[in-house]
Parts: structure tokens; C-alpha cells; sequence
């Protein structure tokens, strides 16, 4: 079965890449993958690919709900490279190009994609989720369809956070935003820190992003806009009644994850704002739904996106999100082992960490 791309006749080569071979294992080391370019298919050189918190949960755990690691796993799935083949049929892409991918590749045929909501497809084969390879590798092969060119002026690192960049852009499309909306985060972390910039730009004059760690609301206290809260000192609920004369918020994005973050979540809102659920709890969580009806709140979840990278080109190249304060380091890729323990360590300061497949 061919890993990276949906072709089954692809020739496969040995190449080096980052393979995970059980919890907490990971070796870099050869592994053969189908790197023959077919038709509608691009080849790329990986350049830059960043550390998405599910790789790290797969290096940690071995899991994620139901998708299981059963045999080694080539990780990573935030890329930005340059095209250095081009198969036949494509003509909006050549060589030399530098590109990014979108890693989940649905199956043109379902109704989930012929209704254009292909990221709830149940068939889609999405870079390093069980069994489908990932990219931590100098080359892959993928559907010129989800490959994209990059702006002239937005670098490698930042065309390899345009994926995470994609769900804030879900989020917020999810949050119908009014022009001069009050917005909250829960959660600074890469995707909350993406959220709320994609939240700015798409029409709030002011966001608060709350979390408990100093060190990634420092972050957040560069861009203009952003109001770091350290919910250890401050409740938010006061700071919202405060910033908005005790109406609420027009909209909160949970993106942390946490089952404490919906404690209260209502309690933030204005009468009919809206909650956007990003981060996935891991524990079931309970809702007081006569509080939520009282208020005509709405809850919308956002599950990875869809048709969101041509919009993510667009506002990156236009200069209306820079991303590139959110890196907090960057690893060779012969370090790449070193990186992901790195990742796990889970450091208060660390916001998305990277690797440089190229150079």
C-alpha cells in the first residue's frame, strides 16, 4: 500500500526519514517509500517541517482515539518545500516552485467531498495518521490538487505553519466574525496563538488569549491586538466583564483541549455569542444546557478545514498574519530525534518547534 500518495503503483526508493517504531521510539533511519511521480502528482523536496502536538502524542502515546501505530510510521505533516518534478496533467505547477501541503487527501469520489466538506471524510488518508506515512523525509510525492505556491515574500517556516494557520481560518469562518467583535482564546498554544491572529485579521479589533503558561503569553504579547491573560492571577471572566462593560464576549475559541476550559465557557459570552470548540478533551465533558439556552448560545466545532489554504496564501502574502514570531526553534535534520524530545518536554516558552529537512 502506497503511504504518501493515493497511486498504488508508485516505484518505491530507500530513503532516510524520522520513523517511529513504537512509544517513545523513534529512529532516523532508511525506509523504503513510493517516490515515482504519477499523473496530477508533484514531487517536492522538503524543506522545513514543523512539530504538530499529534506527532508528538503518537511518539508519546502510540495513539490517538482510534488510530493506532502498528508498524513504524514516518512522522510529520506541516510542510513547506520545492517542487523538483512535475507529473503529467500539471500545468498550474512547475519546477522550482516553492510550495506547501495540505496533508489530508480525500477521496474525490465521496459525498463528504462533493459536498466540499472533504475534512470529515471518512476515507481521507491524512500524512502521518496511521497507516499513511508522513513527510520527515527529503522528498515526497503528493496530488498537485493540494499543493500550493508559496508568495513571494512568505518564508519556508511560515509555509510550514500554513496547516495549523488552516484550522484557525476554519474557526473563525465557523465564527461568522462581525467587524470590531471582542474575541477570546483559551489555549496560546501554536493552533490557540494561529486562532487568534486569523480572528484579528478576519474583522475582531481585540483578542484575549488566556492560558496558564508565561512563557507562550509572552509570545502572544508581541502582535498588537492580543491580550495575554494568566488565568493563574487573573480570572478571565473579570477581564472579559471589564473589556466589554459586562456584556461578554462576542465569541470564545476553546482551543486548549482542556475539560476545566468549558467550566464557565457561557459565563464568558454575550447573549447570543458563539463558542468555537477546537481542542478535542480527552475526557468527557458536561454542559449546563438550560445556562447555554437562556443566553441563545451557539456552539460550532471545527475539525481540521476545508478550502482553506488558497485563503491562508492570500492573508500570509498580503502581510495581514505574520507567523514567523511563533517559531521558537529550529533543528537539523540529523537532530531531528533531539527535536521531538524536545517537543515532548512540553517547555512553558516553546511555541512550535521545527526541522530543517533542506540544507
Amino acid at each position: 500500500m502506497n503511504r504518501i500518495t493515493i497511486a498504488n503503483k508508485n516505484p518505491s526508493l530507500k530513503v532516510p526519514a524520522l520513523v517511529l517504531e513504537g512509544v517513545r521510539q523513534l529512529a532516523l533511519r532508511d525506509i523504503e517509500l513510493p517516490l515515482g511521480v504519477g499523473h496530477g502528482q508533484v514531487k517536492i523536496a522538503i524543506h522545513t517541517v514543523g512539530i504538530c502536538g499529534s506527532d508528538v502524542h503518537y511518539y508519546t502515546h502510540g495513539k490517538i482515539g482510534p488510530f493506532v501505530v502498528h508498524e513504524p510510521m514516518v512522522l510529520g505533516h506541516e510542510a513547506a518545500g520545492t517542487i523538483v518534478e512535475v507529473g503529467a496533467g500539471v500545468t498550474h505547477l512547475h519546477a522550482g516552485d516553492r510550495v506547501c501541503m495540505e496533508p489530508g487527501i480525500p477521496d474525490p469520489f465521496s459525498r463528504a467531498a462533493r459536498l466540499g466538506i472533504y475534512n470529515v471524510d471518512p476515507s481521507v488518508r491524512f500524512w502521518a495518521t496511521p497507516p499513511v506515512h508522513g513527510c520527515l523525509t527529503p522528498h515526497v510525492v503528493h496530488p498537485a490538487q493540494y499543493t500550493y505556491r508559496l508568495p513571494d515574500n512568505v518564508s519556508f517556516a511560515e509555509g510550514a505553519m500554513v496547516e495549523p494557520l488552516a484550522v484557525g481560518l476554519q474557526a473563525v469562518e465557523k465564527a461568522a466574525i462581525m467587524a470590531g467583535d471582542t474575541g477570546v482564546v483559551i489555549g496560546a498554544g501554536p493552533i490557540g496563538l494561529m486562532t487568534a491572529l486569523a480572528a484579528l485579521a478576519g474583522g475582531c479589533s481585540r483578542v484575549v488569549v488566556a492560558d496558564l503558561q508565561t512563557g507562550k503569553l509572552d509570545v502572544a504579547a508581541k502582535f498588537d491586538g492580543l491580550i495575554p491573560v494568566n488565568v493563574r492571577e487573573t480570572p478571565l471572566k473579570a477581564v472579559i466583564q471589564e473589556l466589554t462593560g459586562g456584556w461578554g464576549a462576542d465569541v470564545v475559541f476553546e482551543a486548549s483541549g482542556s475539560v476545566k476550559a468549558y467550566e464557565g465557557l457561557g459565563d464568558l459570552l454575550r447573549p447570543r455569542g458563539k463558542a468555537i470548540l477546537i481542542g478535542m478533551p480527552v475526557e468527557p465533558v458536561a454542559f449546563d444546557v438550560s445556562a447555554l439556552m437562556t443566553k441563545e448560545l451557539r456552539l460550532e466545532t471545527v475539525f481540521r478545514y476545508a478550502h482553506q489554504y488558497d485563503r491562508a496564501m492570500t492573508m500570509l502574502g498580503a502581510g495581514q498574519i505574520n507567523l514567523n514570531p511563533l517559531v521558537s526553534e529550529t533543528f537539523a535534520f540529523k537532530d531531528s530525534v533531539r527535536a521531538f524530545e524536545r517537543a515532548a518536554e512540553g517547555r512553558p516558552q516553546d511555541v512550535k518547534l521545527q526541522i530543517r529537512v533542506a540544507g
